[in-house]
């Protein structure tokens, strides 16, 4: 019975852990919306440009912030959760903890931000 509870536990943890280390890289699944525009052993600092009506398919962050070049609102989906409309502008800045998501722009305007991803 020990065994079965400990093996149980293992599967949900591993399971936990997978919604992030099997998601996509967001360069991988939306190539024609984010550039790498520097990135060494710390960082990796890209932008990310979404039209109007435009989405990025579900893809995972480490701890990351996003500095918003050109705001507009945007429609942010995680596994679990309901979807959250984030009302962006210019200057401001998002501290978003590792996560898997995906999102649409649901605004009439283009947002551009730089997603800066820090690495371990």
């Amino acid at each position: 019975m020990k065994r079965l509870l400990s093996f149980i536990v293992f599967a949900v943890l591993i399971t936990a852990a997978s919604n992030i280390v099997f998601a996509q890289d967001p360069i991988k699944v939306a190539p024609n919306m984010y550039s790498v525009v520097f990135e060494n052993e710390r960082v990796r600092v890209m932008q990310v440009v979404f039209k109007p009506g435009q989405d990025i398919k579900k893809h995972s962050h480490p701890d990351h912030y996003a500095y918003v070049l050109e705001g507009g609102q945007l429609t942010i989906s995680k596994p679990d959760a309901k979807p959250s409309v984030a009302d962006l502008t210019p200057g401001q800045v998002l501290w978003i903890p590792a996560e898997t998501h995906w999102a649409k722009n649901t605004g009439a305007t283009q947002v551009k931000l730089l997603v800066n991803e820090l690495k371990k």
